[in-house]
């Protein structure tokens, strides 16, 4: 299944300042926002993720909270949750960084999606941070 702005998939993020410090390998598993997917050559899409955390921002952190409805309709714990959108992972689809959770027709990656109108709001914080340079891309495709 190729994957689409909107899905909330499971995947082993690797956050910048890990990387930054020779990290490969992600501490754990999280959810993560496609915001973006596409096609750069026969059989390879590109695929880039904002992560999910339950961890509050601080001040001055670029996020958005994730609204309760969306995080019940996609399964997620009971705890509040961001979508940080001051850092990103980009990957070759679908790269061995996706993990399986359980659904509905047995183990996939995908939690589910969001609404449009969050996809957007996450497209729009995430412009700025890149207008700002400020937004951080862990290139995971060669990992």
């Amino acid at each position: 299944m190729t994957p689409q702005p909107t899905d909330v998939l499971s995947y082993a993020y690797l956050w910048a300042d890990e990387a930054g410090r020779g990290h490969d390998e992600a501490a754990k598993d999280r959810p993560v926002v496609v915001v973006l997917a596409i096609e750069q050559r026969a059989d390879v899409i590109e695929v880039m993720v904002a992560p999910v955390t339950t961890k509050p921002p601080r001040a001055g952190d670029s996020h958005l909270e994730m609204p309760d409805l969306v995080r019940k309709h996609l399964g997620l714990d009971a705890r509040r949750s961001w979508i940080v959108t001051s850092e990103v992972n980009r990957f070759e689809w679908p790269g061995p960084d996706l993990r399986l959770v359980a659904g509905p027709s047995g183990p996939t990656p995908y939690y589910g999606k969001i609404p449009g109108k969050l996809l957007q709001a996450i497209r729009t914080k995430l412009a700025a941070n890149i207008e700002r340079k400020r937004l951080r891309m862990t290139d995971r495709s060669s990992v």
